[in-house]
């Protein structure tokens, strides 16, 4: 199943890496490093050697997600297997779904920005300056 019990601890970029936080080992070192990943509340370094039942933070982007690691495993394995590596917790899970309903309703302003004015346009915004 590609879960391995028999490992006793795993470096952190590989955990991160191998359970699909990041696309790249280098990637989760420079979070880690960055300050964005937490292990039980600490900062750590890359290197640090995790082990089952720690609790991670990890900040990416505007996403905070919290999650307790099940399994530990430094091979990079399919999508539903890397999600069997960790539990995330219940608050971290109805803060993402709301975040991404907030997406979701919300309209982005500059979405119907296409560009520079056109000519029309330009003339609109003048008039409406002048007017002032």
């Amino acid at each position: 199943m590609g879960l391995q019990a028999s490992v006793q601890s795993v470096r952190l970029d590989k955990w991160l890496w191998a359970a699909r936080f990041f696309k790249s080992r280098s990637l989760a070192s420079e979070a880690i490093e960055m300050g964005r990943v937490h292990v039980n509340g600490d900062r750590v370094k890359p290197a640090r050697l995790l082990k089952t039942g720690e609790k991670v933070r990890v900040l990416r982007g505007q996403e905070r997600i919290e999650v307790f690691v099940r399994f530990l495993s430094d091979v990079r394995r399919s999508a539903p297997l890397a999600q069997l590596l960790y539990d995330e917790t219940i608050e971290s899970k109805a803060a993402r779904q709301e975040a991404s309903e907030r997406r979701r309703l919300y309209a982005e302003p500059a979405r119907e920005l296409a560009g520079r004015p056109t000519k029309r346009n330009r003339r609109a915004i003048e008039r409406f300056a002048r007017d002032d």
